[in-house]
């Protein structure tokens, strides 16, 4: 692990960090923040992932979590959210919704993407384990967070393996791929077209396949322009109320896409999971 930058805040460091992964074969680069602490003190880790077009860096400048973080006494990590450099491939036409930046938090199976875009290995194995060994992480308290796209991840993660995450939250989160044309676009480019394959990567389709965690907070502006579209909370709703999986959605009011409503709610979510991770 190489240190990129580190920088004293709220009487804490944040740090970006970067290493050559074994996932997807290239530099990756992180942010970690760690509050101060008591010598020999493990602090619990909330993981943050982030949406289309993002790398660790929009949330580490524009979340404002470093104080509720200090507060709490809280390790903030900050992944990218796919892999880069010379070699990876990218979308053809330069998309934002497909490629460098759009991982969606998968392991590709079809190439030329199976190569590099292992991003689900990446956090679940690789990425914990650095942390693990280079932080003061107590890797028995963990809980995952997300936007968008990044709240697809968090979502599919923190369902999938309920026994690492002790609290999943959500900001503006894509809450079915596999019904709308991000995901879509998404799964079948990297997945192909067999859409079984598909529902492992779908907060909905997990929670109907039997997929449960003890909560769901997932907050939603009502001014956000991919509100209808791509987004569609009613979806999770629907399968959290079909399948008694306790959800709190909250839909605030004006609220867009952007990291104005992320910052504006990030504070409470932190604190949300801190209930969590104290337990």
């Amino acid at each position: 692990m190489q240190t990129v930058s580190t920088n004293r805040s709220h009487g804490g460091t944040q740090g970006v960090y970067s290493h050559a992964s074994r996932e997807t074969g290239t530099e990756m680069t992180f942010s970690v923040f760690v509050p101060d602490h008591a010598p020999g003190e493990k602090l619990p880790v909330v993981w943050y992932l982030s949406g289309l077009t993002c790398t660790h860096a929009n949330v580490t400048e524009k979340g404002e979590f470093r104080e509720a973080c200090a507060d709490l006494g809280l390790i903030f990590v900050a992944p990218d959210t796919s892999p880069r450099g010379e070699g990876v491939p990218d979308d053809g036409e330069g998309a934002y919704d497909f490629g460098l930046g759009a991982g969606f938090y998968v392991d590709a199976t079809v190439d030329p993407w199976a190569r590099a875009y292992r991003m689900r290995s990446y956090l679940e194995r690789e990425l914990p384990e650095l942390i693990g060994a280079e932080f003061p992480a107590d890797m028995t308290r963990q809980s995952i967070m997300g936007h968008s796209m990044g709240g697809h991840g968090a979502l599919t993660l923190g369902l999938r393996d309920p026994e690492r995450f002790r609290a999943v939250s959500a900001f503006a989160p894509i809450v079915s791929p596999i019904n709308c044309p991000w995901g879509v676009k998404a799964l079948s480019g990297y997945l192909g077209e067999d859409r079984v394959l598909w529902r492992q990567y779908d907060a909905c389709a997990l929670i109907e396949d039997g997929a449960r965690v003890p909560d769901l907070l997932v907050d939603q502006g009502t001014a956000d322009t991919f509100l209808d579209g791509q987004l569609k909370p009613e979806l999770l709703r629907a399968a959290c109320e079909k399948a008694g999986q306790p959800l709190t959605l909250r839909l605030q009011e004006g609220y867009d896409h952007s990291y104005y409503f992320i910052s504006s709610f990030m504070a409470d979510h932190l604190a949300w999971h801190a209930e969590r991770l104290d337990a």
